[in-house]
């Protein structure tokens, strides 16, 4: 089974509301991106956004130009028909982020809250990377989300890498510049907690 056929099975066999990463609302989420851009006609890019409520809460605030990338259909699939009419203000792509073709200098905001941790292989990152610094445009904002050193070592089955944030900001690089990090810990519907690092940088 290969990465987007696992994540199909996920989606199809789980409901929204029952998996590890889910929340009602992504709160840290929404204050960095309200902190990266009070401008609603920004292009705003939420990586591995799925079935996640951010994209409803981010067209609530007013925000026009939203894309929402993942690699599973299944989870585009649930999102759309949440939103009924309201889907088709949202840019939808189906791809696997490492291999995504995305316009240049498109986006004032690139969020990723939970696929970073997932690419355990260097080769991944550095893809993922390149396509970070080629998308987002000069001065842009980025706001990666992943486990903490606290955090677990596997999710949905699979391994993870986890960081603080020196290690997750060397990842990036220097044309990145780090504003702030912070953790969050996150209460799980299974009644556990997970602790999420987030990273928001500018860049150069």
């Amino acid at each position: 089974m290969n990465e987007q056929q696992h994540w199909d099975h996920v989606y199809r066999t789980k409901a929204s509301d029952a998996v590890s990463w889910y929340r009602q609302h992504l709160e840290t989420s929404l204050a960095l991106i309200a902190r990266a851009t009070t401008d609603r006609s920004a292009q705003i890019i939420d990586v591995g956004g799925g079935e996640a409520t951010l994209v409803d809460d981010l067209l609530a605030e007013g925000y026009r130009h939203v894309s929402v990338l993942d690699i599973s259909q299944a989870a585009v699939e649930v999102a759309k028909k949440r939103l009924g009419p309201k889907s088709d203000q949202v840019n939808w792509l189906v791809a696997d982020i490492t291999k995504a073709t995305l316009p240049n200098a498109c986006f004032d905001v690139w969020h990723d809250r939970a696929v970073f941790h997932f690419l355990t292989e260097e080769a991944q990152r550095i893809a993922y990377v390149k396509r970070v610094a080629q998308a987002v445009k000069p001065g842009g904002h980025v706001i990666i989300a992943t486990f903490g050193l606290d955090g677990p070592e596997q999710c949905s089955g699979l391994d993870v890498v986890r960081y603080d944030s020196s290690g997750l900001h060397d990842q990036f690089g220097t044309r990145f510049k780090l504003v702030e990090s912070s953790t969050e810990f996150h209460e799980t519907p299974f009644g556990t907690t997970q602790q999420f690092l987030y990273c928001y940088c500018i860049l150069d």
